[in-house]
Protein backbone atom coordinates (compact mmCIF):
# COMPACT_ATOMS: atom_id res chain seq x y z
CA UNK A 1 0.00 0.00 0.00
CA UNK A 2 1.35 3.40 -0.96
CA UNK A 3 0.45 5.66 1.96
CA UNK A 4 1.30 8.71 -0.13
CA UNK A 5 -1.88 8.07 -2.12
CA UNK A 6 -3.94 8.76 1.01
CA UNK A 7 -2.53 12.24 1.75
CA UNK A 8 -4.50 15.22 0.44
CA UNK A 9 -2.55 18.35 -0.49
CA UNK A 10 -4.23 21.72 0.15
CA UNK A 11 -2.56 24.85 -1.24
CA UNK A 12 -2.43 28.12 0.71
CA UNK A 13 -3.50 26.63 4.04
CA UNK A 14 -3.26 27.82 6.80
CA UNK A 15 -1.82 30.82 4.95
CA UNK A 16 -0.76 31.75 1.44
CA UNK A 17 2.36 29.94 0.28
CA UNK A 18 1.92 26.87 2.51
CA UNK A 19 1.07 23.53 0.86
CA UNK A 20 -0.70 21.67 3.67
CA UNK A 21 -0.38 17.86 3.73
CA UNK A 22 -3.69 16.66 5.16
CA UNK A 23 -3.71 13.35 7.06
CA UNK A 24 -7.51 13.30 7.49
CA UNK A 25 -7.78 11.36 4.24
CA UNK A 26 -5.28 8.83 5.59
CA UNK A 27 -6.93 8.25 8.96
CA UNK A 28 -10.45 8.00 7.54
CA UNK A 29 -9.40 4.89 5.60
CA UNK A 30 -9.20 2.05 8.11
CA UNK A 31 -6.71 0.06 6.03
CA UNK A 32 -4.40 3.01 5.41
CA UNK A 33 -4.55 4.02 9.08
CA UNK A 34 -3.80 0.43 10.18
CA UNK A 35 -0.89 0.23 7.74
CA UNK A 36 0.47 3.53 9.05
CA UNK A 37 0.38 2.29 12.64
CA UNK A 38 1.95 -1.04 11.63
CA UNK A 39 4.80 0.77 9.85
CA UNK A 40 5.45 3.03 12.86
CA UNK A 41 5.48 0.00 15.17
CA UNK A 42 7.89 -1.80 12.86
CA UNK A 43 10.26 1.20 12.66
CA UNK A 44 10.14 1.63 16.44
CA UNK A 45 11.44 -1.89 17.06
CA UNK A 46 15.02 -0.89 16.27
CA UNK A 47 15.10 1.57 19.20
CA UNK A 48 15.40 1.06 22.93
CA UNK A 49 12.75 3.23 24.59
CA UNK A 50 10.72 3.23 27.78
CA UNK A 51 8.06 5.82 26.85
CA UNK A 52 6.38 7.30 23.83
CA UNK A 53 5.82 11.06 23.59
CA UNK A 54 3.12 12.41 21.31
CA UNK A 55 3.16 15.95 19.96
CA UNK A 56 -0.21 17.72 20.06
CA UNK A 57 -2.47 17.25 18.36
CA UNK A 58 -2.19 14.99 15.34
CA UNK A 59 0.71 13.11 16.88
CA UNK A 60 -1.76 11.87 19.51
CA UNK A 61 -3.64 9.89 16.84
CA UNK A 62 -0.64 7.82 15.88
CA UNK A 63 1.26 7.63 19.17
CA UNK A 64 -1.72 6.45 21.20
CA UNK A 65 -2.28 3.47 18.88
CA UNK A 66 1.44 2.64 18.92
CA UNK A 67 1.51 2.97 22.73
CA UNK A 68 -1.41 0.55 23.00
CA UNK A 69 0.17 -2.02 20.69
CA UNK A 70 3.62 -1.85 22.29
CA UNK A 71 2.29 -1.49 25.84
CA UNK A 72 4.47 1.56 26.52
CA UNK A 73 3.46 4.60 28.59
CA UNK A 74 2.30 7.63 26.61
CA UNK A 75 3.40 11.18 27.41
CA UNK A 76 1.50 14.14 25.97
CA UNK A 77 3.46 17.14 24.72
CA UNK A 78 0.76 19.80 24.71
CA UNK A 79 0.16 23.36 23.66
CA UNK A 80 0.56 26.06 26.29
CA UNK A 81 -1.89 26.06 29.21
CA UNK A 82 -3.45 22.67 28.39
CA UNK A 83 -1.83 20.67 31.19
CA UNK A 84 -3.14 21.09 34.76
CA UNK A 85 -0.08 20.21 36.86
CA UNK A 86 3.45 21.70 37.03
CA UNK A 87 5.06 21.83 33.58
CA UNK A 88 8.27 22.39 31.69
CA UNK A 89 7.76 24.78 28.74
CA UNK A 90 9.66 25.45 25.53
CA UNK A 91 8.95 28.31 23.10
CA UNK A 92 9.76 27.73 19.44
CA UNK A 93 9.25 29.02 15.89
CA UNK A 94 6.94 27.39 13.37
CA UNK A 95 7.02 27.74 9.60
CA UNK A 96 4.10 30.18 10.00
CA UNK A 97 4.42 31.64 13.53
CA UNK A 98 5.54 30.89 17.08
CA UNK A 99 4.23 28.53 19.76
CA UNK A 100 4.92 26.92 23.12
CA UNK A 101 4.71 23.26 24.08
CA UNK A 102 4.71 21.81 27.56
CA UNK A 103 5.04 18.53 29.41
CA UNK A 104 4.12 17.64 32.97
CA UNK A 105 7.24 17.72 35.14
CA UNK A 106 6.49 14.23 36.46
CA UNK A 107 6.01 12.59 33.01
CA UNK A 108 9.65 11.89 32.15
CA UNK A 109 12.67 11.22 34.35
CA UNK A 110 16.36 10.39 34.06
CA UNK A 111 15.66 6.69 33.46
CA UNK A 112 13.52 7.30 30.40
CA UNK A 113 14.42 6.87 26.75
CA UNK A 114 11.63 8.52 24.81
CA UNK A 115 10.38 7.80 21.30
CA UNK A 116 8.75 10.96 19.92
CA UNK A 117 5.95 10.54 17.38
CA UNK A 118 4.24 13.18 15.25
CA UNK A 119 2.32 13.32 12.02
CA UNK A 120 4.69 15.61 10.12
CA UNK A 121 8.04 17.35 10.20
CA UNK A 122 8.55 20.57 8.24
CA UNK A 123 11.19 23.01 9.49
CA UNK A 124 11.64 21.01 12.69
CA UNK A 125 10.80 23.70 15.25
CA UNK A 126 8.17 21.62 17.02
CA UNK A 127 10.30 18.48 16.99
CA UNK A 128 13.33 20.35 18.33
CA UNK A 129 11.15 21.80 21.11
CA UNK A 130 9.86 18.30 21.91
CA UNK A 131 13.45 17.05 22.24
CA UNK A 132 14.25 19.97 24.55
CA UNK A 133 11.26 19.08 26.74
CA UNK A 134 12.47 15.48 27.05
CA UNK A 135 15.98 16.67 27.90
CA UNK A 136 14.81 19.35 30.37
CA UNK A 137 12.95 16.50 32.07
CA UNK A 138 16.31 14.65 32.25
CA UNK A 139 15.20 11.97 29.78
CA UNK A 140 16.92 10.96 26.54
CA UNK A 141 15.45 11.05 23.05
CA UNK A 142 15.57 7.52 21.62
CA UNK A 143 14.34 8.59 18.16
CA UNK A 144 11.71 10.50 16.24
CA UNK A 145 9.16 8.89 13.94
CA UNK A 146 7.10 11.05 11.60
CA UNK A 147 4.39 9.95 9.22
CA UNK A 148 5.32 12.70 6.73
CA UNK A 149 8.67 14.37 6.11
CA UNK A 150 8.61 17.61 4.10
CA UNK A 151 12.17 16.94 3.02
CA UNK A 152 12.98 20.27 1.38
CA UNK A 153 12.12 22.28 4.51
CA UNK A 154 15.09 20.81 6.39
CA UNK A 155 13.57 19.69 9.69
CA UNK A 156 14.78 16.09 9.51
CA UNK A 157 18.24 17.23 8.43
CA UNK A 158 18.42 19.63 11.38
CA UNK A 159 17.53 16.84 13.81
CA UNK A 160 20.08 14.51 12.23
CA UNK A 161 22.77 17.22 12.57
CA UNK A 162 21.99 17.26 16.31
CA UNK A 163 22.61 13.48 16.37
CA UNK A 164 18.97 12.48 16.80
CA UNK A 165 17.70 9.38 15.05
CA UNK A 166 14.88 10.18 12.62
CA UNK A 167 12.44 7.93 10.76
CA UNK A 168 9.55 8.77 8.49
CA UNK A 169 7.02 6.88 6.40
CA UNK A 170 6.36 9.32 3.54
CA UNK A 171 8.46 12.01 1.85
CA UNK A 172 6.87 15.04 0.21
CA UNK A 173 8.24 18.38 -0.93
CA UNK A 174 7.05 21.20 1.29
CA UNK A 175 6.04 23.50 -1.54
Amino acid sequence: MNLKDFIRSIPDYPKKGILFRDISTLIKDENAFAETINQIVEKSKKYNFTKIAAIESRGFLFASAVSYILKKPLVMLRKKNKLPADVHSVDFKLEYGTATIEVHKDSIDENDNVLIIDDLIATGGTADAAAKLVEISKGKVAAFIFVINLFDLGGSDNLLKKNYKVENLINFPGH
